[in-house]
């Protein structure tokens, strides 16, 4: 969304709801060095078996996850989302008795994970392991599902999509930015809308934009080279970046995803034959 055609209110309400998830964020920041022990789970379906190593800067997604695999939560639930050169999703306990056609992907325990978005350390390559969640809309902080998650499959991207990206990515940034300084002059915009100073509000917008420009060109978002390598050799999907919380990764069986991803699908993106996970286990090593 372009700066100029933003509405000063509309701004400011976006920019309580970007405060939220910003100081969500500088709270997982905060916790995340308290325990660093990655561990792996071992992941059965109908179509094969793959291997997910949960990271150790993410507790508290781990934890969860482990906990899951334990109460054999996931035994018997469905991959009831697939979208090739995107991603598979499963996680969903009303899958294990649904209905053919049935709609899914609301389930889930009666909690959520507060966000530990660990970016750009952790990012969506491909066969990235991340949680599912609601939208910002009803979800500022961006806080994942109790049980869903997503491995990411996406696709291999191009010089030109990696430029189309990160022009992306700026255009956020600076959005990021004048929300953040919409929200400091709050209460001088709504005396302005109050006494219809238009002038005021045309004088104050122009402002914050150049002071927006200024701060996005000093500090340009780009990829890391990390992530410029992973996305034009291995694929994923960059535009989810720093918006949902990665937590692990495949380190064997990427190929059952693979198998996964293609399979026909209908309504709600839903396997047409039923991809199912069978058994989830800890290992070691």
């Amino acid at each position: 969304m372009g700066m100029a055609s933003c509405g000063m209110s509309a701004a400011a309400d976006a920019a309580g709801e970007s405060a939220a998830a910003s100081e969500a964020k500088q709270t997982d920041n905060m916790t995340q060095a308290t325990d660093t022990a990655a561990a792996k789970v071992e992941v059965e379906t109908t179509l094969g078996t793959f291997t997910v190593l949960l990271y150790g800067d993410t507790p508290r997604h781990r934890d969860n996850f482990l906990k899951l695999v334990r109460e054999g939560y996931y035994n018997g639930t469905l991959f009831h989302r697939v979208i090739n050169e995107f991603m598979v999703q499963a996680g969903d306990p009303d899958s294990r008795t649904a209905k053919p056609g049935q709609q899914l992907g609301a389930g889930g325990p009666d909690y959520k994970i507060d966000a530990e978005i660990v970016y750009p350390k952790h990012f969506h390559k491909r066969g990235a392991l991340a949680a599912a969640r609601q939208g910002d809309q009803v979800n500022p902080a961006r806080q994942s599902s109790g049980s869903q998650f997503y491995v990411v499959t996406g696709k291999k991207l191009g010089e030109g999509e990696i430029a189309g990206m990160e022009q992306y990515m700026q255009q956020a940034r600076r959005q990021e930015i004048f929300n953040g300084k919409v929200q400091e002059h709050r209460a001088e915009i709504m005396q302005m809308q109050q006494t219809a100073d238009h002038d005021g509000l045309k004088a104050l917008q122009q402002r914050l934009i150049a002071e927006t420009d200024s701060e996005a060109a000093a500090s340009p978002a780009r990829l890391t080279p990390e992530q410029r390598a992973a996305y034009t050799t291995e694929g994923g999907t960059p535009h989810l970046d720093g918006q949902y919380t990665v937590f692990g990764e495949v380190v064997s069986g990427m190929d059952v995803i693979d198998k996964i991803e293609k399979v026909p699908t209908g309504a709600g993106d839903r396997p047409r034959e039923d991809v199912r996970i069978i058994s989830m286990k800890i290992v070691n090593g």
